[in-house]
This record gives C-alpha cells, sequence and structure tokens, in this order.
C-alpha cells in the first residue's frame, strides 16, 4: 500500500507517492518469505485443532487409518499383560486334526497288493465328502483322519471289500490360517505349519509400516458370539529388542494380528518415541549374567492332555515335572508342561547342579 504524502498536519500538499512501512514488508523478499511461514504455521494450527491431521502430515476432514475402537482399547486395558499360552520356548501342538472342505488328502489301500484302486490325491470338496470311485463318496468333514480311515474301511466293506482291508488317510496341505491386518507391508491371510509365533507373522507380512503403532498390536483369538473376547496386548519392541518371549504367542489357527496405525499425538511426541508402552511396563528387563542361560532346549513343553491319554490324576503322580492344570478357561487351556523352561534362571541353574550325571565340565561351566 502506498499512502499520499499530502494534507498531513503541518505540511502542504504533494504529489508524492511514499511507501508506508507495512507496504516496505511486504516487498521486500525477506518480509514475503515470512508473511507465507506465518501463514503456513496458522493453517497448520488450524489444521491440527479443527480438521484433524493425520500423522503422515496430510491434511484430512476425515482421517483414514487402522485405529483402535473404544471396545477394543476397553477389552485390552481388562485382559491380562502376559497370559499364560504356549509362547516361544514353550511351545505346545493342537490336541487334534479334523478335515474340513479344502484341504489335499491323500487316501490309500494300505495293503499295496489290494486290488481296491481309490483316488489317492484329492481334496474335500465344499459339501465335506470325499471321492471313492467305485465306492461312492462319504462326508468326512468333522471328522480325525483316524475317524475317516474307519468310515472309509466300512464303506469298502459293504460294498464288497475283504474283511481286513485297511486305509491311510493323510492330511497333505490342511486349511489352516492365521491373519495379520493393519499396518503392515503385505496384509493376508498365511497358511499355519502349527509353530509359528507373533514375530513369524509379522515378519511373513513384510514388517510393519511407518505409520504402525508398536504400542496398538494385538491378538485376537476368534471367539463364540455373545462370548467373552480374548484380546491380548503384543510388546513388539520387547520381543524385537530384547528377546522378551512373554507376549511371542505360539498361533492357533484362525487368530489375528492387528496392527494399529500411529495417532496423531503419538506421531508429534518425537520425545516418547523410545518410551515402553503402557502395557508393556510390568515386565522387568534384566541383563543375564551368563548368557549360556539362553540355550537352545526342546521348544515343546506343553501337551495337551487329550494327546497323552492319561487323567489330571493320573499325571499327577507322574516322576516327570508338571505344573497342576487349572480350570480349563479361554486363555489358559488345560496342558501338561514339563522341561526347565517354566523356572527363572536361578532356579534353573540349581536344578541342572543337581542333576546326576552330569559332567564335571558342564557343572564348571555352569558355576561360572
Amino acid at each position: 500500500m502506498r499512502c499520499l504524502r499530502g494534507f498531513a498536519a503541518g505540511s502542504g500538499p504533494r504529489s508524492e507517492w511514499e511507501a508506508s512501512p507495512y507496504d516496505a514488508a511486504t516487498t521486500n523478499p525477506l518480509g514475503q518469505a515470512m508473511d507465507r511461514r506465518l501463514s503456513m504455521l496458522v493453517f497448520g494450527l488450524l489444521c491440527l485443532g479443527v480438521t484433524g491431521c493425520t500423522s503422515s502430515g496430510s491434511f484430512s476432514l476425515f482421517p483414514t487409518g487402522h485405529y483402535l475402537t473404544r471396545p477394543t482399547r476397553e477389552v485390552l486395558d481388562a485382559s491380562p499383560p502376559v497370559a499364560r499360552l504356549p509362547r516361544e520356548l514353550e511351545k505346545s501342538v493342537l490336541p487334534g486334526m479334523y478335515l474340513q472342505p479344502g484341504d489335499a488328502v491323500l487316501v490309500e489301500v494300505v495293503d499295496f497288493t489290494s486290488e481296491i484302486r481309490l483316488p489317492a490325491d484329492q481334496q474335500v470338496l465344499p459339501d465335506g465328502s470325499l471321492d471313492l470311485a467305485e465306492y461312492g463318496r462319504l462326508v468326512v468333514a468333522g471328522l480325525t483322519p483316524e475317524e475317516a480311515e474307519a468310515q472309509i474301511e466300512e464303506r469298502l466293506r459293504a460294498g464288497g471289500a475283504a474283511e481286513g482291508e485297511q486305509v491311510n488317510v493323510r492330511i497333505l496341505e490342511p486349511q489352516l490360517v492365521y491373519y495379520v491386518l493393519g499396518e503392515v507391508a503385505s496384509p493376508g491371510s498365511f497358511p499355519l505349519a502349527g509353530s509359528e509365533t507373533v514375530l513369524d507373522a509379522i515378519v511373513a507380512a513384510g514388517g510393519m509400516t511407518a505409520e504402525a503403532s508398536p504400542c496398538d498390536v494385538l491378538l485376537a483369538r476368534p471367539t463364540h458370539p455373545n462370548s467373552c473376547r480374548v484380546t491380548l496386548p503384543l510388546c513388539y519392541r520387547q520381543i524385537t529388542q530384547l528377546g522378551d518371549t512373554s507376549t511371542n504367542y505360539q498361533l492357533q489357527p484362525g487368530d489375528r494380528i492387528y496392527v494399529g496405525t500411529k495417532g496423531l499425538w503419538e506421531g508429534l511426541a518425537f520425545w516418547r518415541m523410545n518410551s515402553t508402552c503402557s502395557r508393556c511396563r510390568c515386565q522387568g528387563q534384566v541383563a543375564c549374567p551368563d548368557p549360556s542361560i539362553a540355550d537352545y532346549a526342546n521348544p515343546i513343553t506343553q501337551l495337551p492332555m487329550t494327546l497323552l491319554g492319561r487323567s489330571a490324576e493320573e499325571e499327577a503322580g507322574d516322576e516327570a515335572e508338571s505344573i497342576p492344570a487349572a480350570e480349563p478357561t479361554l486363555a489358559e487351556p488345560q496342558v501338561k508342561r514339563f522341561g526347565p523352561r517354566d523356572r527363572d534362571p536361578a532356579e534353573r541353574i540349581s536344578a541342572i547342579q543337581g542333576t546326576p550325571g552330569l559332567p564335571p565340565v558342564v557343572t564348571g561351566l555352569i558355576e561360572k
């Protein structure tokens, strides 16, 4: 803006134009840059307070992302920080395998000299049946392989086969999957072999993205409608940086691992990037005085009672070490534990030192 110098008090009219201080600031390149920065700052503050920016810096009236819902946070807060479930170094096995549509199976007669010919490699059809050639179709969905074998043998005998014919049913590719969703590079479903843990699942999904919140990682286990929910917090930093297996749970069929998006304030609070998540603070971390404590041992330390073929009362009198099983719940399955992994390092060393027949060399290494 330019102001006319004439008609000022104490001065006569002039025909010249004079630049005002405001005009000097706006015409100066430095002043223009400062004005633009001030405008951007005001716009940014308005965005933070009104429009809701995302942590990536984009502006949107409706921020998108994989955010945890309020009921999810309430369930997480009510869940135990560390659940007594199979995990890394303390894995278990499924109590049984059941045939379901899509399973690739191998059906063969045990006696290779038999004249019975059955389709060998095949999939369980969507209706749950298997093709038995001239013996028709048989519904096997929901049966164990042993139960399916008995049903097929009965069908063969009903079709005129010899009394002693036996059939072997093997599951080649079971339809067991788990899911990794949210802020990961490649979300989706993945085949479950049986030994995968939370860390294996996240790595299989390509790892977390830059927008992932390490404090909003959870494991959701499928439950029935109108039931309680098994939703457990996962301490990703402790698993990866400290080798803490407390929340590196072994996966079961249908498990969902969800990685939430980093919130706006979480992204701005850069001074808290190296802080421990509130749900993981109860896990004290202490350096081991002897690294040899982290030795490799049998990873299968829990077996379901149904696989052992023995009752809990019979197990109580077993000489092998076991932990008394509590009442089975959704979060605490009834299992038998064995091995020294359930002890703390000091108790493990004490137990190893008292093991009969331990070589003197090993004892000396432990004492060191």
